[in-house]
């Protein structure tokens, strides 16, 4: 099967499966706490994010970020589904973004990384408004999401010197080597664009960027583990800290849900995001 298609070949039903009824279903963390709702970082109706933070906090206290894309092929999916994860590591003593971006059909790449660069810059000039520490950012995503994660933390095209406040990389299944395009999902993404290694992060990784933890479903037919042993490859070539960590007997999908408190005996992905964010973020 080419690259592509053992990439992609099943986001297209993640797609079509929101996870908002799931949200709504699952108890939640209640250490964390969803702080504002519906804030606008662009003109767009999508350019919205909402922010979870700990629900016991010192009073003075400046959180380390950390900012969550959610996945659905770069043409679904709403932030409004993802409360349980929001709400799970805001518990771990992080103050959480979670922001909507533009999605196809109408918007194809790179209207979503360009998003994804906005709520970053969003958070420099606003952060400290919800007791954040804008300095001290910490991309993550799963699927899509880990994608634009990706993009943001490797290719200084997008943030330029603001890059410099990412101090790490969390991808949850995220594909981050599919050229060429040949399933719909891709095809759909990115098909338009006129040099597809521009839009691929192992083509931008290397020397000078982020350390990164890029966690792997054992079982995950979607988004295959060659993508994240093909970014980590290109890192370490750069003198870049990486690790990659597996979860056996997990789906691309398991991924995210076991970030939800009834299914965290799957997998530690919560934890193992938190252990990373600290050790990132930690003030020298």
């Amino acid at each position: 099967m080419a690259a592509g298609a053992c990439v992609l070949a099943a986001m297209v039903a993640v797609a079509i499966s929101p996870l908002r009824t799931f949200d709504l279903l699952v108890p939640k963390d209640g250490g964390g706490v969803k702080v504002a709702s519906d804030i606008p970082y662009g003109a767009e109706p999508r350019q919205k994010l909402d922010i979870y933070a700990p629900r016991q906090r010192a009073a003075n206290a400046r959180l380390p970020v950390i900012l969550f894309f959610y996945g659905g092929s770069w043409a679904s999916g709403t932030r409004k589904g993802y409360a349980f994860v929001g709400r799970a590591l805001a518990a771990q003593g992080f103050l959480v973004v979670i922001p909507d971006y533009r999605i196809g059909p109408a918007n194809l790449y790179p209207d979503f990384v360009k998003d994804g660069a906005s709520v970053v810059r969003w958070i420099a000039a606003h952060g400290r408004e919800y007791g954040g520490a804008p300095s001290y950012i910490v991309l993550s995503g799963h699927s899509a999401g880990a994608y634009i994660a990706a993009m943001l933390a490797v290719d200084d095209r997008w943030l330029g010197k603001d890059r410099q406040a990412v101090k790490g990389l969390v991808g949850i299944a995220g594909p981050y080597d599919f050229a060429p395009f040949d399933v719909p999902a891709s095809k759909a993404a990115f098909g338009t664009w006129p040099r597809p290694a521009d839009t691929q992060p192992v083509s931008w990784a290397g020397a000078g960027d982020p350390p990164a933890l890029l966690l792997v479903g054992g079982s995950d037919g979607t988004v295959r583990a060659r993508n994240s042993e093909a970014l980590a490859a290109r890192l370490r070539a750069g003198g870049v800290t990486v690790r990659i960590k597996r979860y056996p007997a997990i789906g691309h999908i398991g991924m995210v849900m076991a970030m939800a408190r009834p299914f965290r005996y799957r997998a530690r992905i919560v934890d193992d995001t938190a252990t990373f964010a600290r050790q990132v973020t930690a003030v020298d």
